[in-house]
């Protein structure tokens, strides 16, 4: 891991999932995943992660034993009676369109967020993709983090959206895609919609672009980072949950939040988004080392040098 410094480390609040997924250079099924699971292992190169989440009495206990190796704190997950939360995917060549299967949310459905007393002090918060309604609720129960980071999907802006605009008063941080952050501000153009979006609250907005990299935007800047260029890409499944997780644990690493620090955040982010999608799920997270982020970090920034 890269020197991780004993500051408390991160809260993450999502789903761990089983997830099964179709590309055209293959496919797996039951596989371990998740947004809180992708975080985890992405931010925990820099940081101590702590998940919130629920599985089923079905949860592979390999898998917990992954994370528990791993030094992810499983204290705020619990085991409920039913079954994990699995999704199914297959993606069109040209991986940039999923096309869903399934979705059985099974435990996920009743999920009810509680932050373990011990938890309720960490000073970096991330908020996975959840109904925004649990998210405000995670932040009522926690102790003036010094950062609030939260993504949302379309399907939250479609249903809830009088609810996640309520919330973005509450955050620092909001990472959402390109798609998603047009429909949340009905504006096409991207600067735009970011302006909008920090102007309901948070000073902070990220939008992924995928294969594109993506646009940091503040209240007094704008950044834009490349993604890496790669030739070997076999499943996009949770790259961005692992570029949040490379972002906000490189920011809690630091515990820093000025823009150079942040501008360095998402490189270190589009770092591990990258590596992820080299394989099928969360296969070659597991298998990368801090040289390997530390190289291409360095040529990340040869890269946008000029």
């Amino acid at each position: 891991m890269l020197s991780k410094m004993s500051n408390g480390g991160i809260l993450v609040v999502g789903s761990v999932a089983l997830d099964s997924v179709e590309t055209p250079f293959g496919a797996r099924d039951n596989a371990l995943g998740g947004s809180a699971t992708y975080f985890s292992i992405s931010a925990g190169f820099f940081n101590r992660v702590n998940i919130v989440a629920t599985v089923g009495t079905d949860f592979p206990r390999r898998s917990m034993d992954l994370l528990r190796k791993r030094g992810i704190g499983l204290d705020g997950l619990t085991v409920d009676n039913g079954k994990t939360f699995r999704w199914k995917g297959r993606y069109r060549p040209d991986l940039n369109t999923v096309d869903t299967i399934y979705t059985h949310l099974n435990v996920f459905k009743t999920f009810d967020p509680r932050i373990p007393h011990e938890l309720r002090s960490l000073r970096y918060v991330f908020l996975a993709n959840i109904d925004p309604v649990l998210q405000a609720k995670v932040l009522a129960s926690v102790r003036k983090p010094a950062l609030v980071a939260c993504d949302t999907m379309n399907y939250w802006i479609q249903s809830r959206k009088k609810e996640l605009v309520a919330l973005l008063k509450k955050v620092d941080m909001l990472l959402l895609n390109d798609s998603e952050a047009r429909e949340l501000s009905q504006d096409a153009n991207l600067i735009r919609a970011a302006r909008w979006i920090i102007s309901r609250g948070p000073g902070i907005v990220v939008i992924k672009k995928g294969e594109h990299g993506a646009l940091c935007v503040s209240r007094n800047s704008c950044f834009a980072a490349p993604a890496f260029p790669l030739t070997t890409l076999r499943d996009p499944t949770g790259a961005g949950d692992s570029f949040a997780g490379g972002m906000i644990g490189y920011l809690s690493r630091v515990k820093k939040h000025d823009d150079a620090t942040i501008r360095k955040a998402i490189i270190y982010g589009s770092v591990m988004g990258s590596y992820c999608v080299e394989d099928f799920g969360v296969n070659r997270l597991l298998r990368l080392t801090p040289n390997e982020i530390q190289k291409r970090f360095q040529e990340l920034r040869r890269l946008t040098s000029f």
